[in-house]
């Protein structure tokens, strides 16, 4: 059923965004007071939450629907949301969720026991008549231990798993496990990405193409009254118009500042905002053909990158050298191993040892996309390191969609090599969905570079069923040892997430899952 917003509702949107089409000074800015206008790094590839898997559109998408259970603010521990409560078997094979009642999506339709059941079952099941009209699901992976989900009345669920699996409980607070509207999906089928329908804070309204996603309140949310009457989300892929617009007041927050323009907002009429969470930014490597099949190259690759320099210069301090696939915010999983050292020598010895010296190299950049953090002055510093330790480096520069379709499917016949940024929820994911043999690209999963050890597979395998986090911890160290031996990719960067807010908004906060949540956020 189609969106109703009010007469003066229209007016403010209409107004809002005509007042963000045009570089205005401050002093002629005209974005009216209740409407939030938040400049993003890329256009949304879809905002069903099940088929997307970039943080650009799940920023979106957590404005948009709910989960059963969601992250307490400011932290990666998990709180009840639709559901109220929960109870976990004692061999960890059955959580049994107790939802709200009288929650209703956006169309009108109840939110119930059996609209979850639906939910999890068009992501899961091969046969279910939504899931090869509306899929792929490339993040279903973080549900793979579901054996059953079943109605156990009108507002209970449970779920068997088929063994005890860690990350279950924040696997179900990410974007992959929020719950959409069966009656909506049903109507639209494969076009359910541009007609999305929740029950979060803010109701979908428009999407124009490369212009503007809009939001209205939703003023029958169960939690509460969002403080803005709407939010625009406008795509602005290049850094300079974003970093321009944000001046000029055409937008009142713009996430992801890239770091050179950050002093231009350290006065007055702006807020900088920064949180530490769990991203790494690194080089997936080609390990399946090309001169990275070879440990030795991809060690060299490795030692001739300067991290520090592109740390502290090209990303001026915004950031902390990476040392392998899982991120220091994790502390309790994080092995703290050294970084790779700049070590140009050492590069040459081992190229020379493998026969690689002057290997020719095709780089994959991308224009910008989620957490890339300045992604073609970091390509150009990483093409002019390689080259001085004898690579010839060719970089093909893309759309961040674009860039996606090419990396996702697999760098095997198109590139040796490829940037690439992750935001998780727990340690498991970003290795379990990348690193793992069964995580191949033909498998549904992120393996783009095809690295392969079955010691590594073996270790995320025990790690996610282990119930004992200090075990947890142990599988993980070991796994991060071996990978940074076998570097299957180059170890980049953990960044300190960034927004700028005009001096406007009130209440406005980063969260550490890098998700933006705007419920409770006003301007004046």
């Amino acid at each position: 059923m189609p969106l109703l917003i009010t007469r003066r509702g229209a007016a403010l949107l209409t107004a809002a965004f005509m007042a963000t089409t045009a570089l205005v000074t401050p002093s002629q800015a005209q974005t009216p007071p209740g409407v939030l206008v938040v400049g993003q790094i890329a256009e949304p590839q879809a905002l069903d939450p099940h088929a997307v898997t970039a943080v650009n559109d799940f920023r979106i998408l957590m404005n948009i629907y709910d989960g059963l259970v969601r992250y307490a603010p400011g932290t990666l521990e998990v709180e009840p949301a639709l559901a109220e409560d929960w109870e976990i078997s004692e061999d960890g094979t059955e959580y049994t969720f107790t939802l709200r009642e009288g929650i209703t999506f956006h169309d009108g339709t109840d939110l119930n026991a059996e609209a979850v059941v639906w939910n999890f079952e068009r992501m899961l099941d091969e046969d279910h008549p939504m899931h090869e009209a509306t899929g792929p699901f490339p993040l279903s992976f973080f549900f793979s231990a579901i054996e059953e989900v079943e109605a156990v009345d009108d507002h209970t669920v449970r779920f068997t798993l088929n063994e005890p699996y860690a990350p279950f409980l924040s696997n179900l607070a990410y974007p992959t496990g929020l719950i959409v509207s069966p009656a909506a999906v049903e109507e639209h089928g494969e076009d359910f990405g541009r007609n999305p329908s929740g029950t979060g804070p803010f109701r979908f309204e428009e999407w124009r193409s490369n212009e503007r996603v809009t939001l209205v309140r939703n003023d029958d949310y169960w939690d509460g009254t969002a403080a803005a009457e709407a939010v625009i989300f406008r795509p602005i892929t290049d850094a300079n118009t974003r970093t321009a617009e944000m001046m000029a007041g055409g937008i009142d927050i713009m996430v992801e500042v890239p770091p050179v323009a950050l002093s231009q907002f350290d006065g007055p009429g702006f807020e900088i905002v920064e949180q530490a969470g769990p991203h790494v930014w690194f080089l997936i490597l080609n390990t399946k053909e090309g001169p990275f099949t070879d440990k030795r190259v991809r060690q060299a690759a490795n030692y001739a990158i300067n991290k520090e320099a592109l740390v502290n210069d090209v990303l001026e301090g915004t950031a902390t050298v990476a040392s392998g696939p899982i991120a220091p915010a994790f502390a309790w999983a994080y092995a703290g191993l050294d970084p790779y050292p700049h070590d140009p020598d050492r590069a040459r010895e081992l190229l020379e040892e493998a026969g690689a010296e002057g290997a020719s190299l095709i780089f994959y950049v991308t224009e910008g996309g989620s957490g890339m953090l300045d992604p073609i002055p970091m390509g150009t510093a990483i093409q002019a390191d390689l080259a001085a330790v004898g690579f010839d480096v060719n970089i093909e520069t893309y759309e961040w969609n674009t860039f996606l379709g090419r990396v996702n499917p697999g760098l095997e016949g198109q590139a040796d090599m490829a940037q690439m940024a992750w935001m998780t929820n727990d340690p498991d994911t970003l290795p379990f969905l990348t690193l793992r043999t069964d995580a191949f690209p033909d498998e549904g999963g992120f393996n783009s570079g095809y690295y392969s050890n079955p010691e590594v597979d073996e270790l995320l395998e025990q790690a996610r069923v282990a119930t004992d986090q200090d075990e947890r911890a142990r599988l993980y160290k070991e796994m991060q040892e071996i990978v940074r031996e076998d570097a299957p990719w180059v170890f980049v960067a953990n960044w300190v997430q960034n927004a700028v807010t005009s001096d406007r908004v009130e209440n406005f906060e980063l969260e550490p899952s890098f998700f933006l949540l705007l419920k409770d956020v006003a301007k004046n």
